[in-house]
């Protein structure tokens, strides 16, 4: 044989012997090895929740938006979000920069009603000399005092219009309450989109207007959210919430559903449909508006019940059990039949007492 040839086997007749060895060794190993003890844990009373998560934010139920009477430029600003104010109380004031085209109209028609109330005028004063003497009677004069009366109004409302174009102001009324900018409900300010000098358009036909502020009750809030369409058809209106807020650590919130959309749409692939629920806020609680909030449907729950962890629990066909010590070491199958469940801990209505030891199958000691 060549002298090539045997180191190869040599090799592979050592390695052989140093498997077999290492197999003696492990199984050696193996027997010298107690029986495996396992860990026990007993029933507790818990109270059990079956939920269904939402995520979303909270929202004021309403939140209007100001809007200014007349365009303009924002003269003062009496605000700043976060101050809470009543119904109608002065929020700015807008100073008018009027349109040339309806300042030169407004300006005709004025000049226009003095001519026509001068003319007026001169038929008056003449026809009334004519009753006087007597030449024409009381029923032609009234005529002229008529038309005389309606040369005047039309003056005072000819005045009044570019008043108003010029100034914002109506001369009969003597008062500025278009340039005053005022809440039509009460309630805390969140926001102020504008600032003293900026151009604020009145709302139109073709406008929305500008806003000056908005305004939201902060006692009445509600958290809008969505929830898949495997979990829609398990939730009622009534049902309550519990909501978790990012921003308040180590606090929850109640709230009660209000309403269920009948249309889901798509979101990120899934379909999802809207809810929204009330948030019941305890005394002296404030929630900022827009903070993002997870809520937990409360679909049912069981308070003060024997439970156990789903861990514990072993399957054989339709047979629930566990497995009870009886002495050290040695364990008897028990039959259980289980309840509601939250996924980690499930109710346990018949099979164990709350002293009796069950085996944990993970991780098991051996001795």
């Amino acid at each position: 044989m060549k002298k090539g040839c045997i180191i190869p086997i040599i090799l592979l007749v050592i390695l052989a012997i140093g498997g077999a060895i290492g197999a003696i060794y492990y199984l050696w190993e193996e027997e010298q090895k107690g029986p495996a003890r396992f860990d026990t844990e007993s029933a507790t009373v818990e109270t059990i929740i079956d939920k269904s998560v939402a995520t979303g934010a909270v929202q004021p139920r309403e939140e209007v938006q100001i809007k200014p009477l007349i365009s303009g430029i924002v003269k003062e600003i009496y605000v700043e979000a976060g101050d809470t104010i009543k119904e109608d109380q002065v929020i700015a004031k807008v100073r008018v920069i009027p349109n040339m085209s309806n300042l030169n109209n407004a300006q005709n028609r004025l000049e226009r009603a003095k001519l026509s109330l001068e003319n007026a005028r001169k038929d008056y004063e003449r026809n009334a000399e004519l009753v006087e003497q007597g030449v024409i009677s009381e029923a032609e004069f009234q005529q002229f005092d008529l038309a005389f009366s309606q040369a005047q109004e039309e003056v005072t409302a000819s005045k009044d219009a570019l008043n108003i174009i010029e100034k914002g102001v109506g001369t009969r009324n003597g008062s500025a309450q278009n340039t005053l900018v005022k809440a039509t409900e009460g309630g805390m300010i969140l926001d102020v989109p504008v600032k003293e000098g900026n151009s604020v358009i009145e709302a139109n036909n073709f406008n929305e207007g500008t806003t000056i502020a908005s305004i939201a009750d902060m006692n009445d809030l509600i958290f809008l959210g969505k929830v898949d369409e495997s979990e829609v058809e398990k939730l009622e209106v009534g049902m309550e919430l519990i909501l978790t807020i990012g921003a308040i650590e180590d606090k929850t919130f109640d709230a009660v559903l209000e309403y269920i959309s009948p249309k889901g749409v798509e979101d990120n692939g899934a379909i999802k449909f809207e809810i929204k629920a009330a948030v019941r806020l305890r005394p002296n609680e404030f929630v900022r508006a827009g903070y993002s909030a997870t809520a937990d449907v409360v679909l049912a729950k069981r308070e003060n019940v024997l439970s156990i962890p789903e861990a514990l629990l072993q399957f054989r066909g339709d047979t629930v059990y566990v497995e009870v010590e009886v002495e050290e070491d040695r364990y008897e199958e028990r039959v259980v039949t289980t309840g509601l469940s939250d996924g980690m801990m499930i109710e346990v209505l018949d099979g164990i007492s709350k002293d009796d030891k069950i085996k944990k199958w993970s991780n098991p000691i051996f001795e």
